[in-house]
């Protein structure tokens, strides 16, 4: 598996010898420094150059880089948002373990992105076209206080979508409720426990994608407790999950609200975790609810 100095002399060297290509930045973990560092990271690269269309219809230039397992064209599948004349990409699986997700890009096009993403470093720039970047860090992404009407509405949208999966529950309907777990309530759980966090340690951190560094602050037993919301595909073993969820939303939900001097509709909680477990006791051949 190449080194990722070695890695990065092939990208800029790469660079230096295409006279298309005025500068190259690199984003993503491998700039973050808070990121945990192993041989999964990718190389998150993106060319400056004056025009995407000559690298679009040449589609060998990229061998370069090392042999392909397999790959991707985003901007040619139906999944990605696409402006190909400022933005095209390739991400690559080499055979020795690296990926390269790389891009070429429109200086317009970078500028804008480099406003919203602190953790840009320039590697080269031949005609100094690249304003001065401050030192990057995962700022951007720290956790952002919520205002009371944020914490409220977040309450509401997970004792509210309960509704859904209390039905799909009982129904056995396991995908459907599968996806309301995950989809509708798992995001409002993620984002107390994210907001406890933040109040730990000023709102100066970021738990990441999918709350995947969250286990850094919390406490183990509530870190463990988390990861028991997260059943199997077996009913009985998904109501018990969505009752674990329910009660560490709920005590979670009173810390955030005390420390963060907000109200907190008990009563809401309350008469929806009670309907929950009416339903869980409905037997299936229930003609009525009540």
């Amino acid at each position: 598996m190449r080194t990722e100095q070695e890695m990065l002399d092939l990208i800029v060297n790469a660079a230096n010898s295409d006279d298309r290509i005025r500068a190259v930045a690199m984003n993503g973990s491998r700039t973050n420094p808070n990121a945990i560092r192993d041989i999964f990271q990718d190389y998150d690269i993106v060319y400056v150059v004056k025009e995407t269309k000559s690298f679009r219809e040449n589609k060998h230039w990229i061998d370069q880089f090392g042999e392909r397992l397999y790959m991707q064209y985003p901007e040619d599948t139906s999944y990605y948002p696409k402006d190909v004349e400022n933005c095209y990409g390739w991400l690559m699986q080499f055979s020795d373990g690296n990926r390269l997700d790389l891009h070429v890009s429109t200086l317009n096009y970078v500028l804008e992105d480099m406003k919203k993403d602190s953790l840009y470093k320039v590697l080269l720039d031949k005609d100094d076209c690249i304003p001065f970047l401050p030192e990057a860090s995962d700022k951007v992404y720290w956790i952002k206080k919520p205002s009371e009407k944020q914490f409220l509405d977040t309450c509401n949208e997970f004792w509210w979508c309960l509704n859904n999966v209390a039905k799909g529950l009982w129904r056995e309907e396991i995908t459907y409720t599968m996806d309301m777990i995950n989809y509708a309530v798992r995001p409002s759980l993620i984002d107390l426990l994210e907001w406890e966090i933040g109040l730990q340690t000023d709102f100066s951190v970021s738990i990441g994608k999918s709350g995947k560094y969250m286990y850094r602050w919390l406490k183990e037993e509530k870190w463990n407790t988390f990861l028991r919301t997260y059943p199997s595909g077996i009913i009985k073993e998904i109501w018990d999950s969505v009752f674990i969820m329910c009660e560490l939303f709920h005590s979670t939900a009173k810390e955030v609200a005390e420390k963060m001097d907000f109200n907190y509709n008990e009563m809401e909680a309350k008469n929806s975790f009670k309907f929950l477990k009416d339903i869980y006791l409905l037997p299936k051949d229930a003609t009525h609810i009540y």
